[in-house]
């Protein structure tokens, strides 16, 4: 019989690859068992054609975002247009602030993890991408880059939202 081997980061990251796709599974169903829906509290991914307005961020090595404070209105679906300016690797990701700490404490495990989901993007130096959303309630929604370092160092924002 043949033996099998694997080193540890190869299951490490089998592990995480079976998590997140579990955890992306659930986020998309969006309703369970009970049948009843549980909206995000950041609103929900965006529709092309519904794009309401375009804003640009520059995404730099000064471990900040610009602009670091947005204000859009509730229903709006926004075209987030995020470039980065710098020479070192940079994301843009959404949520609550308990969700981006909790997912950098993800990433300070898988450090080169890279995204390209509805609400967060990963971009190499010089390269530009986008996030399109929908902003389904009033409040705040968190923005922020989570490579290692790079939260801490400051480099975040939010969406003010407003009722209408």
């Amino acid at each position: 019989m043949k033996s099998l081997k694997f080193n540890f980061a190869s299951r490490a990251g089998f592990v995480f690859a079976a998590a997140a796709l579990a955890a992306s599974a659930a986020f998309a169903g969006g309703t369970h068992g009970g049948g009843h829906h549980e909206e995000s509290p950041i609103g929900e991914p965006g529709v092309a054609a519904k794009v309401t307005r375009t804003i640009e961020v520059d995404a730099a090595d000064s471990m900040r975002f610009t602009p670091s404070n947005v204000s859009v209105k509730k229903g709006e679906t926004i075209r987030f247009v995020i470039k980065n300016s710098g020479k070192v690797p940079h994301e843009f990701s959404l949520g609550t602030e308990k969700e981006l700490k909790e997912h950098y404490e993800v990433m300070k495990k898988f450090p080169t993890m890279e995204h390209e989901e509805p609400n967060k993007i990963s971009l190499k130096p010089g390269k530009q991408g986008e996030v399109i959303w929908r902003f389904t309630k009033p409040g705040v929604v968190n923005f922020a880059c989570l490579h290692v370092g790079h939260y801490e160092a400051g480099m975040k924002g939010q969406v003010n939202v407003a009722a209408n």
